[in-house]
C-alpha cells in the first residue's frame, strides 16, 4: 500500500490542478463569448434594454394597464424613438453629403495651410538634407569609370518607357435595378434582423421578468435565497440606475450640443447633437470622437478658424458640466468600477463583440464586479475591476512604511485629517498598522533593515502630523523593533526629540493651576509609544500634556513644580488590563499624591467600561479604550481648549 500524503502535501499537489481548471474554464468562457457572439449580442442588448424601460413598464402598470399592454406600449415607444433617431441621422448625413462639395475650396485652403505648417517644413528639411547627400555622393562618383555606363543605361530605359505599351482600362457595366435592390437588401438585412431579434427577445424578457429572476435565483443560489436575492437586487439597482441616469444625462448633453451649435451657426447641428448623445454611451472615447467630427465640419465651413475653436470649446464646456456637476449630483462619480477597469473593459469587449461590445462594456463589466462582491469564488473580479481599495488604510500605511515612503503616508494622512480628527487617524490607521508590524515581528517575517524603515517612517509621520519640530538625535541609532517588549527606544526617542525642543520637563514648570496633563506609561515599549502619541495628540489640541514613566514618579517633584498645576493624569497601560497589580498600585499612589486630578486609564485593548472594573475600588475615575475617547475626556476637563480646537 503506497504511503499516504500529508494534508499539506495534498494541498501542494491540488493547488496547480485548481489553477489549471480555472484557466481552462476561463478559456472556455472566452471561446463561448467569441464564437456565440451572433446569438449572445441580441440577448445582451435585450437584457440591458429591459433594464432601461422597466421603470416605464412599472409606471404603465400602475396607471391601470395590464402586463402585456404595458410591455407592448413601452417597446413601441422605444422602437419609435430609435426609429426617429435613426431617421434623423440618415437624413442629416444625406443633407451633409449633398452640401460637402461647396466646402471643397475651404477644405483645400485649410489643408494647404496645415501642410505648409507641418509637412511642408519637414519636406523642406528633407530636401536640404537630400541635396547635401547628393552633392557629397556626386563628388565621390565623379571619377568613377562606371559613371558613363550608368548614364547610358538610364537613357536607354527612358527611351523604352517612352515607347511603352498602350494602357488598357476595364470598365464595369452598370448594375441592373434588380441587382441594385439585392445589394441594398443584403446590406440592411443584417442590422434589421438583429434589431428584430432584439425586440422580440426584449418583449419576452419583460413579460417573464419575475419568472426569469426566480429561475436565476434558483439556479445560482437556491440554498441561500437571501444572499442571492441581495446580489440580484444589487446588480439590478446598479444597472438600472446607471442606464436610466446615463440616458437622461446623455439626452440632456445632446440637446445642449444641438442648441449650442445652432447658436454659433454650424450646419447640421441636429446630427452632431444626436451623435454626441449616442457616442457618450461609449466611455471616455465616444464624446471626444463626436467633438472631433463636428470640429472637422466647422473647419470646412468657416474660412477662418473661429468656428473650429468655438466648437471644441463648447463640447469641452458641456462635457465638464455634465461629468463634474450633473452626474455627481444625479448618481455619483462612480458606478463601482475603477477608471482603469472601464478603459480595459471597453478595449476587451470592443475586441470581442465590436461596436456593440463598446456600448455594453460598462454594464457587462459592472455585472462582473457585482458578482465578485457576492460570490466568494469570483472575489478577484471585485479586487481587479472594482473601485474599492485593495488594501485597508492600515495595510497601506504598513506597506508604505516597509517601502520607506513616508512622504506618501503623510500626504494621505493630511488629506484624511481635513475631515476627521488626528485621534481617529491614530485609532483607525496608525495603531492597526503597528499591530501588523508587531505580528510580522513576532512571526519573524521582517528583518532588521525593514524594522528600521518602519521605525523611521513612524517617527517622521508622528512628528509631521503632531506639528512638533523634528530634531535629529545625535549619536549612533540603535536598532529597535516597533512594539517589541524588550525595547523602549522608539517611544523614548520620540520623547527625547520633544525634550530637545522644549526642555527636560517638556515645558515650563511654573504654570497656572489646573493646566497640565500628565501621561504616564507603565514601562513597556508599547506603553511608551502609545503614551507619546497621546501626548502629541493632546498638545496638537493646545493642551499642555507631558510624558513621564512610572519609574520617574519615585523621586521628588522638581523645583518650581506644583501638584496643583496638574488637572488630569492618563495612566497608559496600552495592551494589558488595568487590573494588573502594578497599575493598581500606581493608581492608588496618584490618587493620594494628586487628589484634585482626574485619573484616566487608557488601555487600547480593553473592551470593558468603568462599571466592569470593580477591582480598582474607585481608584480610576474614567476608562478610555481609544485615543478619540481619551480626547473627549480631556475636552470635558478643558472646555476652553476644546472650543478653540
Amino acid at each position: 500500500m503506497p504511503p499516504r500524503l500529508s494534508s499539506s502535501a495534498e494541498e501542494a499537489f491540488a493547488q496547480p490542478r485548481r489553477y489549471a481548471s480555472t484557466i481552462l474554464a476561463g478559456t472556455a468562457v472566452l471561446l463561448m463569448l467569441y464564437l456565440g457572439r451572433e446569438l449572445l449580442i441580441p440577448i445582451a442588448l435585450s437584457a440591458f434594454l429591459s433594464l432601461l424601460i422597466a421603470p416605464m413598464v412599472r409606471r404603465l402598470k400602475r396607471m391601470g394597464l395590464g402586463r402585456v399592454p404595458a410591455v407592448l406600449a413601452a417597446v413601441l415607444v422605444l422602437s419609435l424613438f430609435l426609429a426617429a433617431v435613426a431617421g434623423a441621422i440618415f437624413s442629416q448625413f444625406v443633407s451633409m453629403a449633398d452640401s460637402l462639395p461647396q466646402y471643397e475650396a475651404t477644405v483645400r485652403s485649410k489643408l494647404d495651410v496645415v501642410r505648409a505648417a507641418t509637412l511642408g517644413r519637414l519636406e523642406e528639411m528633407q530636401g536640404q538634407a537630400g541635396r547635401m547627400i547628393n552633392h557629397l555622393a556626386g563628388a565621390s562618383e565623379a571619377g568613377s569609370p562606371d559613371a558613363g555606363r550608368h548614364g547610358a543605361t538610364s537613357l536607354t530605359l527612358a527611351a523604352r518607357s517612352a515607347n511603352g505599351v498602350v494602357p488598357v482600362e476595364i470598365q464595369e457595366r452598370e448594375p441592373r435595378p434588380v441587382e441594385m435592390m439585392m445589394r441594398i437588401f443584403s446590406s440592411v438585412w443584417g442590422p434589421l434582423g438583429t434589431a428584430g431579434m432584439v425586440l422580440i427577445v426584449l418583449i419576452f424578457v419583460l413579460l417573464e421578468h419575475e419568472s426569469l429572476r426566480d429561475r436565476l435565483i434558483r439556479l445560482t443560489g437556491g440554498t441561500d435565497v437571501r444572499a442571492t436575492t441581495h446580489a440580484f437586487n444589487d446588480a439590478g439597482e446598479r444597472l438600472s440606475r446607471y442606464f436610466v441616469s446615463q440616458f437622461a444625462v446623455n439626452l440632456g448633453v445632446g440637446v445642449a450640443v444641438w442648441i449650442a451649435l445652432v447658436c454659433i451657426g454650424l450646419p447640421h447641428a441636429v446630427l452632431w447633437g444626436v451623435l454626441a448623445a449616442l457616442l457618450r454611451f461609449i466611455p471616455y472615447i465616444g464624446f471626444p470622437l463626436a467633438a472631433i467630427s463636428a470640429a472637422l465640419l466647422a473647419a470646412a465651413v468657416d474660412p477662418g478658424w473661429t468656428m473650429l475653436w468655438l466648437t471644441l470649446g463648447l463640447f469641452a464646456a458641456i462635457e465638464v458640466a455634465a461629468a463634474q456637476v450633473i452626474e455627481p449630483q444625479l448618481y455619483g462619480h462612480s458606478t463601482g468600477m475603477s477608471p482603469l477597469s472601464v478603459i480595459v473593459a471597453a478595449i476587451f469587449w470592443g475586441w470581442l463583440w465590436g461596436p456593440v461590445g463598446l456600448l455594453l462594456s460598462t454594464p457587462l463589466t459592472l455585472c462582473l464586479v457585482v458578482a465578485g462582491r457576492h460570490v466568494k469564488a469570483l472575489a478577484f473580479l471585485d479586487i481587479l475591476l472594482g473601485d474599492t481599495p485593495a488594501l485597508t488604510l492600515a495595510q497601506r500605511f504598513y506597506q508604505r512604511a516597509l517601502s520607506d515612503d513616508a512622504h506618501e503616508i503623510i500626504a494621505a494622512a493630511r488629506q484624511y485629517l481635513q475631515h476627521k480628527p488626528i485621534a481617529r487617524y491614530c485609532d483607525t490607521i496608525l495603531m492597526p498598522a503597528l499591530e501588523l508590524a508587531y505580528a510580522d515581528l513576532v512571526a519573524g517575517n521582517i528583518n532588521e533593515q525593514q524594522q528600521l524603515k518602519v521605525r523611521d517612517v513612524i517617527v517622521q509621520v508622528i512628528e509631521s502630523l503632531s506639528g512638533e519640530t523634528p530634531i535629529k538625535s545625535a549619536g549612533k541609532r540603535v536598532p529597535a523593533s516597533v512594539l517589541d517588549a524588550q525595547s523602549q527606544s522608539l517611544g523614548q526617542d520620540l520623547r527625547l526629540r520633544r525634550q530637545a525642543a522644549f526642555g527636560q520637563w517638556q515645558g515650563p514648570l511654573e504654570v497656572p493651576p489646573g493646566s497640565v496633563t500628565l501621561c504616564i506609561s507603565m514601562g513597556t515599549a508599547g506603553d511608551e509609544l502609545v503614551c507619546e502619541v497621546l501626548v502629541r495628540i493632546l498638545r496638537h489640541r493646545g493642551i499642555d500634556a507631558r510624558h513621564l514613566m512610572a519609574s520617574e514618579l519615585d523621586g521628588e517633584m522638581p523645583p518650581g513644580a506644583s501638584a496643583a498645576s496638574i488637572a488630569m493624569v492618563f495612566v497608559v497601560n496600552a495592551f494589558d488590563d488595568m487590573r494588573a497589580p502594578a497599575a493598581g498600585e500606581l493608581a492608588a499612589q496618584l490618587k493620594q499624591d494628586l487628589p484634585g486630578a482626574c485619573l484616566v486609564s487608557l488601555s487600547l485593548m480593553l473592551a470593558g467600561t468603568a462599571a466592569e472594573q470593580p477591582a480598582l475600588d474607585g481608584k480610576i475615575d474614567l476608562f478610555a479604550n481609544s485615543f478619540e475617547e481619551a480626547v473627549q475626556f480631556a475636552n470635558l476637563r478643558y472646555p476652553a481648549k476644546a472650543t478653540a480646537a
